[in-house]
């Protein structure tokens, strides 16, 4: 099969593999649609990867890079009883072991040996894909391949909202609006909010944030993002979500926010960020990490074939996976336009 492998900076080659043996608890899918996510960006341009075998996979590079995907499934496993072939489904691509602490209590994004296909195990960006049957969720018959490569990315922003206890009515600034926080708007305001800002630096990031209903769009280098949100608010927003990763990101998120208010991280940041706690110690205000999702995909399944949350409007490009480096991992960062881009085999 054909699928691409990243051996590491800068150095993805799409080569053809054999395709691997369905075993025990395990399924092939026939991969429709992958998406480029932000890590894979990471691990592309900047050699982000861990070079020993992961505990669990017992997997180490080169492997194939992509997590965010679906696909119909063609063969099963002994055992496997949740899925059969023919059925449409999306891929939960965390590894976890099940019996650590944190998995036992049913908080399998902070397992002890946490991994994730496409980083530590072959993902996405193939034709076909092996994995253990309990990553696999069925798709409702309303519900697109497109929209099932989405399920992923939807699911980070759902939990992020969720973690900050957003409420029906309250106000939201969101910095950053990449694919992340894109989605975070839209799950903002499924959940009820009613004033909403959008924070970036990308006018073309910004005019798609106002698209998708963002009330009001920010551009820091014109204007202060923190006064413009004060001034129409009157004390600043309810809930700040720092989307972007950077560090003047964080400090206007946490200073956005209204006392009492809450601030929810989403981004990974990539150095030091220096932190003034005094900023939250006058407002009483709170902040929040947010790691992924668990026990969320179902949920955001229904939220999207239900549309509360229309999420392919983030899609703005379709390309082959043959060109995934020009036409995508190269091309994102140098087009910021473009929001969501996904990967078809062929």
């Amino acid at each position: 099969m054909k699928a691409g492998l990243i051996y590491g900076k800068k150095d993805l080659r799409i080569e053809s593999v054999p395709v691997p043996e369905v075993t025990k608890g395990k399924a092939k899918i026939e991969i429709a649609y992958a998406g480029i996510c932000g890590s894979d960006l990471h691990i592309y341009h900047d050699g982000a990867m861990l070079e020993e075998e992961h505990p669990l996979s017992k997997k180490k590079p080169p492997i194939i890079l992509g997590h965010e995907f679906s696909g119909t499934v063609v063969e099963i496993g002994k055992g496997v009883t949740n899925v059969s072939p023919g059925d449409k489904v999306t891929v939960e691509p965390f590894i976890y072991c099940g019996t650590c602490e944190y998995c036992k209590k049913g908080n399998y994004n902070f397992c002890e040996f946490f991994g994730s296909l496409g980083v530590n195990d072959d993902g996405g960006f193939a034709e076909y894909c092996v994995t253990d049957a309990r990553y696999l969720h069925k798709l409702p018959e309303n519900m697109s391949l497109k929209e099932g490569a989405l399920v992923e990315p939807v699911a980070v922003a759902v939990h992020a909202v969720r973690q900050s206890g957003l409420k029906v009515g309250e106000s939201v600034a969101i910095f950053g609006a990449g694919p992340i926080g894109l989605l975070t708007l839209l799950a903002a305001k499924a959940t009820g909010a009613t004033k909403t800002f959008v924070v970036d630096i990308s006018q073309e990031r910004l005019n798609k944030a106002k698209e998708l209903g963002a009330g009001y769009i920010i551009h820091p280098m014109n204007e202060d993002a923190v006064q413009k949100i004060v001034s129409i608010t009157g004390n600043g927003v309810d809930i700040a979500f720092e989307a972007a990763g950077v560090s003047e990101t964080f400090t206007n998120a946490i200073t956005s926010i209204k006392p009492g208010g809450t601030v929810s991280v989403i981004a990974i940041y990539e150095s030091m960020v220096p932190f003034d706690p005094n900023i939250l110690f006058e407002k009483e205000g709170k902040i929040f990490f947010s790691r992924g999702y668990a026990n969320e995909y179902q949920e955001v399944i229904e939220l999207i074939a239900h549309q509360f949350i229309d999420a392919k409007q983030i899609i703005t490009k379709e390309i082959n996976l043959n060109n995934l480096v020009e036409d995508g991992l190269e091309f994102l960062v140098k087009d910021k336009s473009q929001s969501k881009i996904l990967v078809r085999p062929n």
